[in-house]
């Protein structure tokens, strides 16, 4: 379908046109959550354009803090205990057709206010607003480019075995670490032409494609450009790229750690910072010597990645990924063109100078992990800190300075004033409050390692 075709105008009167010469039959209405799992609702059309000149869908305030198993933080403090309503009004820039229904429909995100009109600061995308905007007060505009790895795995019904490799249209299972192999991402093309046809469909703009060092593991890298725009694309790519892969009897996912003994999966952000006095981007000169303002966001990085690591990371199984014996970066040193480290600047010219944030899971909520990384960078600005040297060794040998787990990391996150001051403290708060629930939910469950090895031996 021709992008002209597909995408309406953010304004009422053209949507109605649009969304009645499509014969679009529903509109899913789409919220991110804590864990960037779609909430929402199904929305019959003629309701959905009633919808748009009155005060947007209601939704109960409690699906901000529900966790990954659906249980709800009743506990926090944030929780306003009458169990209200919140109003979420769909952005009309974001609305799409959704390409694998027989009838036509179509799905848009929405954004969550509370009655007196005030965003929902725990909102996920009302925290990446808030980041980009105190950038804009500032006279700056972020840019960002994320690449997003992921496993297609064989179809698996028993959560107590292992994943299995899909077969691809060779017949075989893959095997062995075939990074950037060309015949071994072929065997898995009837999966990725389905998903480049659905992007197109709905206006996700995917700009490459590799076979990653894991059987069967992929990465797509996006375009540049807005934070929330791009924290859109990836949000609507993890669930289209689940439906191209059910299609063909895999499924598609973006677990940190699904197989054990093979590489993990990483969501990267290439971030720059552009004035919006010139559009000059900040991190470099004309001549294409670099900025002081590269090494004060690198120097944020380096300070407040550590603090804000259950947000790039917010899953018990994200932090198998942090080992030594990983290509994962272990911790924040920074480096020019070297992946060994957490924080790497890519040789680039000066337009293009960026720094790139290798400690992202891809099991991240996409709107939190770049806020997350735009305030520890924005932070970084405006103490005018300075980086610890560059590292031109392989970073996995100077040790590992990045919480070990995720209730070091949300202490972590619980004492960081500067990070709680640009995020907000009562999404802060929140999220912290869904995931230690979450957490203590996992601490209940006896895995197959336990039954194993402590059942006879202790």
């Amino acid at each position: 379908m021709p992008e002209t075709d597909n995408k309406p105008s953010p304004d009422a009167v053209t949507t109605t046109a649009w969304l009645r010469e499509h014969a679009i039959d529903e509109v899913e209405c789409l919220v991110p959550d804590m864990n960037g799992i779609m909430r929402g609702k199904i929305v019959p059309r003629e309701d959905f354009i009633r919808a748009l000149g009155d005060q947007g869908i209601r939704l109960p305030e409690f699906i901000f803090f529900q966790g990954v198993t659906g249980d709800t933080a009743d506990e926090s403090e944030v929780v306003n205990p009458l169990d209200r309503d919140v109003r979420v009004v769909p952005d009309l820039a974001t609305l799409r057709v959704v390409p694998w229904y027989r009838e036509p429909t179509a799905q848009v995100i929405c954004d969550s206010y509370f009655a007196d009109g005030s965003p929902v600061d725990f909102a996920p995308r009302s925290v990446l607003r808030r980041v980009v905007g105190l950038y804009a007060a500032r006279g700056l505009r972020p840019v960002v480019a994320p690449e997003l790895e992921y496993y297609l795995v064989a179809r698996n019904d028993d959560p107590d075995l292992p994943l299995g490799v899909p077969i691809g249209l060779s017949g075989r299972r893959e095997s062995g670490r075939q990074a950037y192999g060309i015949e071994h991402a072929n065997d898995f093309d009837h999966v990725v032409n389905l998903i480049y046809d659905y992007c197109e469909a709905s206006r996700i703009e995917i700009a490459t494609m590799a076979h990653e060092a894991g059987p069967a593991q992929l990465e797509m890298n996006f375009r540049h450009g807005d934070p929330i725009e791009l924290a859109d694309q990836t949000f609507l790519f993890k669930r289209t790229a689940r439906q191209a892969a059910q299609k063909h009897g895999m499924v598609a996912t973006f677990m940190a750690m699904p197989h054990m003994g093979e590489p993990g999966s990483a969501t990267h952000i290439h971030q720059s910072i552009v004035s919006l006095a010139d559009g000059r981007n900040i991190f470099a000169h004309a001549d294409g010597s670099d900025a002081p303002a590269l090494l004060h966001y690198i120097a944020g990085l380096q300070r407040y990645v550590p603090a804000a690591m259950s947000l790039y990371c917010p899953n018990v199984n994200s932090y198998r990924r942090i080992r030594l014996e990983s290509d994962a970066p272990i911790n924040v040193h920074w480096g020019r063109d070297n992946r060994t480290c957490g924080l790497r600047v890519p040789d680039s010219g000066p337009e293009s100078r960026r720094v790139e944030n290798r400690v992202i899971g891809a099991d991240s909520n996409p709107y939190l992990a770049m806020a997350a990384t735009l305030a520890a960078g924005l932070v970084g600005l405006d103490e005018a800190r300075e980086p610890e040297p560059v590292v031109t060794v392989n970073a996995h040998t100077l040790g590992v300075s990045l919480p070990a787990h995720l209730p070091e990391a949300l202490d972590m996150l619980d004492e960081c004033e500067p990070l709680k001051a640009v995020l907000g403290p009562r999404f802060v708060q929140a999220f912290i409050d869904v995931k230690r629930m979450e957490w203590r939910l996992y601490n209940r469950v006896i895995s197959s390692w336990e039954r194993e090895y402590l059942l006879m031996n202790v």
